[in-house]
């Protein structure tokens, strides 16, 4: 086994740490060199990638590659690919990337896996399909028009931030809802807007133990057999995903509601498994499978791309710039598409579970920090909320822009509506970039009519200190091919991350200990105030 060697101890990373001086060339100087920003543009399945609003020269670039060579990423990338078991604190494989890959002929963690995946996928978009058609029918024997999915975390997140976000493409009779609150206001303002008779669950949970899962489910299940539905036919209205399908089967599903995934299938990367089943009811079997095939097709590019031209290892590289050498501890995603208002808890999940991490794989004590605090929303709502903070707050916070190229809507003013949005995405990179000098807010005040005294004091209030980096990632449009690809993205540029810092990004155990504690205090009654 390769020994181990704290990433704060390597040559590049301590080359990386001469590097970032006061003295390292602003934002303002990097961007006046026109060649550099050319060489600073990207495309990779459909995603343009600009990283010129970085704060990155050629020597700093030159350096992060080195780090991820000494880091020896390729190595363990194709260990999961390989279906090593690189998560070894749970001594399983990592292999997402076999659900949007069963289609490869010499699949490398093997034929038997891709022969269990093809068989639920195929399951899982012929019952969509079904159920699409009006085929599928409730207790009354009329045709279900509503499916509620039950989940939390990665069952809810990725197949609820996928499905508002593809609705241009969910032309189907059935509408899909998400509830994932334990809240029961959360059931019931979903619930009521619902008939019984015509309304199915999909309950998703791998371990079929969850808490909050099984308390939603029961709920679920009475509100149908208070509406009418009799025991012997509730099983028309239920639906699971599972790891242990023979748990879900010994609580009254049927074999062909019951559909499975694998211990190897962490649940923030659920979403291209059968938990995805929602989704493809919403969107349809071929769209769901194009949105496979934009994830399979970004899983191609960083086994094959140079280190140059790794869409998802270059975001990594310039992340860990930000977040080891400049002090930014937080990453500011900020979608300029309003379909993509779920994205940001989506990566949410996929990074600070997967990288909130304080211990390297050997045990010992992490020395560097670790995955930023990401956060963030819509880009013009936030530019009316916390965009103050992003320019003139005393963190220094690093921005991922989201920006679409074309509107599909038919509103009559459609093309000035995004000429808008894309005119404010453009601004904000650059205004975060550029900042304004106090000088320069004092001729701009005295060119206003204000007096020199008055510009004076005014002008510190109103200037902005620049140098805030960014990168914006453009989609031609919103579409299952393309959203499969961004997120793949994001799970590559994790996974390099984690393999630079030398952590575990697939275990999660920091979501056990609540859990934990709550079945310790589940038998107590409550006080009567709401406590124990």
């Amino acid at each position: 086994m390769r020994s181990f060697t704290p990433v704060h101890l390597s040559p590049a990373w301590l080359s990386l740490q001469s590097l970032a001086q006061p003295n390292f060339p602003s934002l303002r100087e990097l961007l006046s060199d026109v060649p550099r920003n050319a060489s600073m543009q990207l495309d990779a399945c459909g995603i343009h990638m600009d990283y010129s609003y970085q704060r990155v020269n050629t020597q700093a670039m030159q350096a992060l590659h080195a780090l991820a060579s000494e880091r020896c990423v390729d190595a363990q990338m194709r260990a999961m690919f390989n279906g090593e078991h690189i998560n070894a604190t749970e001594k399983r494989s990592v292999l997402h990337v076999a659900l949007r890959g069963s289609h490869l002929s010499h699949p490398p963690w093997g034929v038997a896996i891709s022969k269990q995946v093809k068989t639920q996928l195929d399951k899982v978009c012929l019952f969509a399909e079904k159920m699409r058609a009006g085929a599928c029918a409730g207790y009354t024997n009329l045709p279900i028009t509503d499916v509620v999915n039950i989940g939390i975390g990665g069952s809810d997140l990725g197949p609820r931030m996928a499905t508002q976000a593809l609705q241009t493409v969910a032309n189907s009779p059935v509408r899909v809802h998400f509830v994932s609150n334990v809240d029961a206001w959360s059931l019931q303002q979903t619930l009521h807007r619902l008939k019984p008779a015509t309304t199915a669950f999909v309950v998703q949970s791998k371990s079929f133990t969850t808490q909050e899962t099984i308390t939603i489910t029961a709920s679920a299940k009475r509100w149908l057999s208070d509406g009418g539905c009799p025991a012997d036919l509730m099983q028309r209205h239920l639906m699971a995903v599972t790891a242990r399908p023979e748990v879900a089967l010994s609580q009254g599903f049927t074999a062909d509601h019951v559909f499975e995934l694998w211990d190897w299938v962490g649940g923030r990367y659920s979403i291209w498994s059968a938990i995805g089943l929602p989704l493809a009811m919403a969107i349809g079997a071929t769209a769901y499978r194009d949105l496979l095939q934009g994830a399979a097709d970004m899983d191609a590019h960083v086994q094959t791309a140079t280190p140059e031209n790794n869409m998802p290892l270059l975001m990594a590289l310039v992340g860990i710039w930000n977040r080891n050498f400049w002090g930014a501890d937080s990453l500011h995603i900020a979608p300029y598409a309003s379909c993509l208002g779920m994205l940001v808890p989506y990566l949410q999940q996929m990074d600070m579970e997967s990288n909130g991490k304080s211990r390297y794989t050997d045990g010992s004590a992490v020395q560097v920090g670790t995955s930023p605090v990401l956060w963030g929303g819509l880009g013009i709502d936030g530019q009316h909320a916390y965009f103050q903070m992003i320019h003139q707050g005393t963190h220094l916070v690093a921005t991922d822009f989201i920006g679409v190229k074309t509107e599909t809507t038919d509103l009559p003013m459609a093309a000035e509506h995004h000429r808008v949005v894309l005119l404010n995405m453009k601004a904000q990179a650059q205004a975060l970039a550029m900042g304004r000098s106090i000088e320069e807010t004092q001729a701009m005040l005295a060119k206003d009519g204000m007096s020199e005294d008055e510009a004076a004091q005014l002008a510190p209030h109103r200037s902005y200190a620049g140098n805030r980096p960014s990168t914006t990632l453009w989609m031609q449009a919103v579409k299952p091919h393309s959203l499969g690809a961004l997120m793949a993205l994001y799970e590559h540029k994790v996974f390099y991350q984690a393999a630079i810092w030398g952590i575990n990004a697939f275990d999660q155990w920091g979501v056990e200990l609540g859990k934990t504690f709550a079945k310790q205090t589940q038998s107590l009654p409550l006080d009567g105030r709401g406590g124990f």
